[in-house]
């Protein structure tokens, strides 16, 4: 029988790359979790990408057994992305804790991450444990990072771990605050089930396995229960935790984190956010569950070939389950078929989903341009909002046109402002504030379009990427939507030996569009390969070319089996391969291949 009060359910939290795996790894290792033998670096980073690109994607549970004299404690941890395109994942995993350990990089201090996700903590009234990591570094600066959390957070010095994740210095130190500072669950055994779902997968054996927080009663193996949301009745067919990968126990209790298999094919009838209860058991309240995120940003996935429509359908209905904030909807377009319509919090979220639709279901895709949201007001007084350049309307049906502002906080030394404000007014910033945290660096505070922030081109490079630039990668940003304004847009089209082609169509500023429309041609030229023929690129707004390049033919030497004799043999061979290239024209049509788009943009 577990006791309760020696349950604690914590996670990392922490601006992108100051250490949170690293820090898991070394109480995987503390508590005996996970074997030596078998010890990796970011071993809760389960997928491939992830290790790859360095990066957290998926929050990732894991329970710990740590002795401390004669008491067992049972650690139940979740580690968390940093980057903003995964807040959702960082929220989900609060309302499962009673507490969170916050890391800060003694090398760069506090980021704007860092304040978003420790208000967010603060939000779900989670206790702090502040931890400065990489103490062992020679560019460290730990004292001065504490007076920055404390100057920030009103957080005591004397309340803060330093620590080097990577040497494993003080990290016991870190499991002991975790025991003695934040509080055991305060659930009831004695009342019916109800457990928060906070995440899900998929098992092609055991349906769709819910990864849940019990906040009251208890579960076991064969149970009747109901989802609360849409009333759906399954037997439970296994329960456990997480050691890291799924392990069988006899029940779950109150206070504990761990998974349900619920035995459901259908991904769309277990929700990550629902309740889980007992049949039969009476006055059962739901939780809270979680704000639906809102997308960021929208594209088009299609398929190359019209056949995988199903098996796209059934990949993004998978991935849903495992990725709470992608939204998607059936959609067609003239050139590229049937596909859907997808929302993601940002260009990073777009292009994980899609390399991550390729390697686990073997899938090859074309992808749109990305778009955000446009409010349009008619002439005819009706009002509605595109996320898609196809849905854009007749000009002469349009009153105005609103997009979304986004608030932007940006982190830097101070010896950047100058440089960092000159980028922002480029994009079309508004100026609110300059708060100095100390005398070396400050916060700025600017109101922009949020198209300049997550959408990329080839005339205007990411802003994310010209901000480290400009900052020597010291500047760290963090956004959140404020509404709509009025602004002047249009759609900008691009034909490829002219045709419509819908996959590079945007919605861009006005004053923009020409060195838009131009840098976007010249760069498809370099990226579209050569045809047997001569393939025009054009740019357009409305009727109007603003911009053309021109890929010119693929060339055959059909004169080289020739030698000597008259010039006319030749000239007959160059002028039959003229008309045969001029036919192609007509009637061939032009390769592109499905990366690139991400080229484009990159």
């Amino acid at each position: 029988m577990i006791n309760q009060k020696q349950i604690r359910n914590f996670c990392i939290i922490s601006h992108i790359d100051h250490g949170k795996s690293t820090l898991a790894d070394r109480l995987l290792e503390l508590t005996g979790t996970v074997d030596k033998r078998e010890m990796h670096e970011q071993y809760l980073d389960m997928m491939d990408l992830e290790r790859e690109k360095g990066i957290t994607i998926k929050m990732q549970p894991v329970r710990m057994e740590y002795q401390v004299q004669d008491s067992k404690y049972i650690l139940n941890l979740i580690d968390t992305p940093g980057h903003v395109d995964f807040t959702y994942e960082v929220s989900r995993s609060l309302a499962a804790c009673e507490g969170a350990i916050l890391i800060v990089d003694a090398t760069q201090g506090i980021q704007a991450q860092t304040l978003n996700n420790i208000y967010l903590a603060l939000e779900h009234e989670l206790k702090i444990i502040p931890v400065i990591n990489k103490i062992d570094l020679s560019l460290a600066e730990p004292e001065k990072t504490a007076s920055e959390i404390e100057k920030i957070f009103g957080i005591a010095k004397e309340e803060i771990i330093f620590i080097s994740a990577k040497t494993g210095q003080n990290v016991d130190q870190v499991l002991k605050a975790v025991i003695d500072r934040i509080p055991a669950p305060k659930n009831d055994l004695s009342k019916p089930l109800r457990a928060l779902i906070f995440d899900s997968d998929y098992d092609k054996y055991k349906g769709v396995i819910a990864y849940v927080r019990l906040f009251d009663g208890e579960i076991r193996k064969d149970e009747k229960i109901i989802l609360m949301a849409n009333k759906k009745e399954t037997n439970v067919s296994e329960v456990g935790y997480f050691k890291p990968n799924l392990l069988k126990s006899l029940k779950l209790s109150a206070g504990e984190i761990g998974f349900i298999a619920t035995g459901l094919k259908k991904v769309s009838e277990c929700r990550v956010g629902d309740t889980i209860t007992i049949k039969g058991a009476s006055e059962v309240e739901s939780l809270p569950g979680y704000k639906e995120p809102k997308p960021m940003i929208f594209a088009g996935i299609f398929p190359t070939e019209n056949d995988n429509f199903n098996l796209l359908k059934s990949a993004l209905e998978k991935l849903k389950l495992n990725d709470a904030s992608l939204s998607f909807e059936p959609t067609t377009s003239t050139g590229l078929g049937f596909g859907f319509k997808c929302g993601f919090l940002g260009l990073l979220h777009l292009e994980i989903i899609k390399e991550r639709l390729e390697r686990e279901f073997d899938l090859d895709l074309m992808v749109t341009s990305p778009s955000v949201s446009y409010k349009i007001y008619k002439t005819n007084g009706k009002i509605f909002i595109i996320n898609n350049p196809t849905e854009y309307p007749d000009p002469s049906e349009i009153k105005k046109i609103e997009e979304p502002y986004v608030k932007v906080e940006i982190i830097t030394p101070s010896k950047y402002l100058g440089g960092l404000m000159e980028l922002v007014n480029t994009r079309r910033g508004i100026y609110k504030e300059t708060q100095y945290l100390d005398a070396e660096r400050a916060l700025l505070v600017y109101e922009l379009p949020l198209s300049e922030i997550v959408i990329t081109s080839p005339s205007s490079p990411p802003f994310y990427d010209q901000l480290k630039s400009i900052s020597s990668g010291y500047a760290s940003m963090n956004y959140e939507l404020v509404g709509y304004r009025e602004s002047s847009l249009v759609k900008l089209d691009i034909f490829v030996a002219h045709e419509k082609s819908d996959a590079f169509s945007q919605i861009v500023f006005a004053d923009s569009a020409y060195s838009i429309g131009r840098a976007l041609v010249k760069r498809l030229k370099e990226l579209i390969p050569k045809q047997m023929f001569a393939v025009a690129l054009q740019a357009a707004i409305g009727n109007k070319i603003i911009a053309r390049e021109t890929i010119p033919a693929l060339k055959k030497d059909v004169t080289a089996k020739l030698y000597g004799g008259d010039y006319t043999r030749k000239s007959k061979l160059l002028e039959k391969q003229r008309k045969g290239k001029k036919k192609m024209k007509n009637l061939g049509r032009v390769s592109i291949p499905t990366d690139t788009l991400f080229k484009l943009l990159k």
